[in-house]
């Protein structure tokens, strides 16, 4: 795809509506509907790449309560004719058909290559990829498994989204103050994980998610590891003009 003169595309991550609590999460998804307001201005394309909810499950009949205002202004972006992509993140991993068929939104379950203006891309969340960590790529092959996703809907929605928004506080007091700290290139797995990738076939980007710290790293001569940090602390995201990518922070108005 060519990216037109004077328009660009965007990359964000790891928003986590519904952290820690009600309140603050509302205050962080209109800060998040005002830049894609902003972005919408400029964005062929938008990309949003994994958790963007703390816990999303697709009930047949009900829809978790809150995030209208998220969803409308997705919603009112692809109207416009911008394409939104979206990549399934560890937290927001039971997503079905409620993107596609109510938002336009395409949605994507692991990495997926674009081509623009020339340059190769590869996005994914980065959640399971790399070496180690044995113990989650078990628990992500069995979340995702159709029978596990099936005894967790027959559960009331009010036992069931309690029991899983427990589990997301537990993950994020697990994680702590690893997320804040740049481990090196050895110890850093996404960035192990880009240079096996690169032995195999050659991109310009490999951006992901998942880290939430922000990271720009130069893999080699061409390439380039970007982790697109949150909107929790960070409020950053990638925006590529046709030419080059450039890792940016959202400023508070």
């Amino acid at each position: 795809m060519e990216v037109a003169n004077h328009k660009k595309i965007y990359f964000l991550s790891d928003f986590h509506l519904g952290a820690p609590d009600a309140r603050s999460s509302l205050v962080r998804e209109k800060r998040i509907i005002r830049f894609l307001e902003e972005a919408r201005l400029d964005a062929a394309e938008i990309f949003i790449v994994g958790d963007l909810f703390d816990f999303w499950y697709e009930y047949k009949k009900v829809v978790p309560k809150g995030y209208v205002r998220i969803l409308g202004k997705l919603a009112e972006i692809t109207d416009a004719g911008i394409p939104i992509h979206f990549f399934v993140g560890n937290h927001d991993m039971w997503m079905k058909d409620y993107f596609q068929a109510e938002l336009n939104i395409p949605v994507y379950f692991e990495p997926r290559a674009f081509n623009f203006n020339g340059k190769k891309f590869l996005v994914g969340h980065g959640d399971g990829l790399g070496p180690g960590d044995h113990g989650y790529k078990f628990i992500k092959k069995l979340f995702r498994n159709p029978v596990c996703q099936w005894l967790f809907g027959i559960l009331p929605p009010y036992i069931g989204m309690g029991i899983a928004h427990y589990f997301s506080r537990k993950s994020r007091a697990q994680t702590g103050q690893t997320e804040e700290q740049f481990l090196g290139e050895d110890k850093e797995w996404l960035i192990v994980y880009c240079r096996e990738i690169l032995k195999k076939e050659e991109y310009d980007y490999l951006i992901f998610g998942h880290r939430h710290l922000p990271i720009d790293f130069k893999l080699n001569e061409k390439s380039r590891y970007i982790n697109l940090g949150d909107w929790i602390k960070y409020f950053s995201y990638a925006v590529f003009d046709g030419q080059n990518l450039v890792l940016k922070y959202h400023e508070q108005e």
